[in-house]
């Protein structure tokens, strides 16, 4: 959870103009393990309450991009069940893709939140208007975030900040009771 009210205001106001949130993958949307064999990548585990908090963003006009630095089939699988098509693998420059998303979308820096949890992210969470960490991010991915989930990576990390976007946004309650009526079809 974030330290102090202040930083809690700051990241409701900020997330009130964000109109893409862009994820890292190992250690944001799984718990980082990384399960290798002979073949290649076995598997990565996916929380369904991470899926659902993607779907409902989706759903609700704000744009899901993934910035990965590994290649995997696994992840193409898991973005194709979300509906998410904006996927980059294999990049070693996170900010420049945010860079790029911003020019390609008419978006402002402060338009974009990014979700990431290590050294390789830090300058796309330097770059973002709303920079997220699961709770148990490297300290210094702590230290650039202005919003720390209170779960970790893989554990529901990324539905905490796709709540606090939709619900600074004003679209949560819309979202409940639309689900209170009828299921919505969302993917997980």
């Amino acid at each position: 959870c974030t330290s102090g009210r202040g930083i809690m205001e700051r990241n409701v106001k900020n997330a009130s103009k964000i109109k893409l949130l862009a994820l890292d993958v190992d250690g944001v949307l799984t718990d980082g393990s990384l399960n290798i064999g002979a073949e290649g990548e076995l598997f990565k585990a996916f929380n369904a309450r991470d899926g659902l908090g993607l779907s409902c963003l989706l759903r609700s006009g704000v744009r899901v991009a993934i910035i990965t630095g590994r290649k995997s089939a696994i992840i193409h699988r898991r973005a194709e069940e979300l509906g998410i098509t904006e996927l980059y693998e294999g990049i070693k420059d996170k900010r420049k893709i945010l860079a790029d998303l911003a020019a390609a979308g008419g978006l402002e820096q402060e338009e974009i939140a990014y979700m990431g949890d290590d050294l390789n992210d830090l300058p796309a969470l330097l770059y973002a208007g709303l920079a997220c960490a699961p709770a148990d991010a490297s300290p210094e991915g702590i230290a650039a975030s202005s919003f720390v989930a209170a779960n970790n990576g893989g554990r529901g990390a990324v539905r905490e900040a796709a709540e606090l976007i939709l619900k600074a946004q004003g679209k949560w309650n819309e979202i409940v009771n639309a689900y209170m009526k009828q299921g919505q079809g969302d993917s997980q």
